[in-house]
């Protein structure tokens, strides 16, 4: 188990989520993929209000989760190990899309997503 632990910045694994999190709102919101993401996943954008909490308690928790595995693999100098299994949760939301018919658009953007969300988190791992 200490190669999960041992010499985890756990500051930089909960900022990294945060930061990603973060990230996934300006990335899903109307100024950047929002609109045609929502279109080709035949999902309606709503209002603050309408935010699905489950679905975003999940989405954090599993952001938690991956900047563990940031934070362990950059513990031990394991980056290509990192950008290999992000390159997989990638490719694994991809065939999600797939299955769920989703536009090309919108699996791009969900794939890209979690490529996008792995710079953020390296890079709070290297500030904090």
């Amino acid at each position: 188990m200490t190669e999960l632990t041992g010499n985890v910045g756990w500051l930089a694994v909960i900022a990294g989520a945060i930061v990603s999190f973060l990230g996934g709102w300006l990335w899903y919101s109307p100024f950047l993929f929002g609109p045609r993401w929502a279109e080709g996943s035949g999902v309606q954008m709503g209002t603050a209000s309408d935010m699905p909490l489950g679905a975003m308690a999940a989405q954090f928790l599993g952001l938690l989760l991956m900047s563990w595995f940031v934070g362990a693999g950059l513990a031990v100098n394991a980056l290509p190990l990192l950008v290999l299994g992000t390159l997989a949760f990638a490719v694994l939301a991809y065939s999600g899309g797939l299955f769920t018919k989703k536009s090309s658009y919108a699996r791009n953007v969900d794939a890209g997503y979690w490529i996008v969300a792995l710079i953020l988190m390296i890079l709070v791992h290297s500030v904090l």
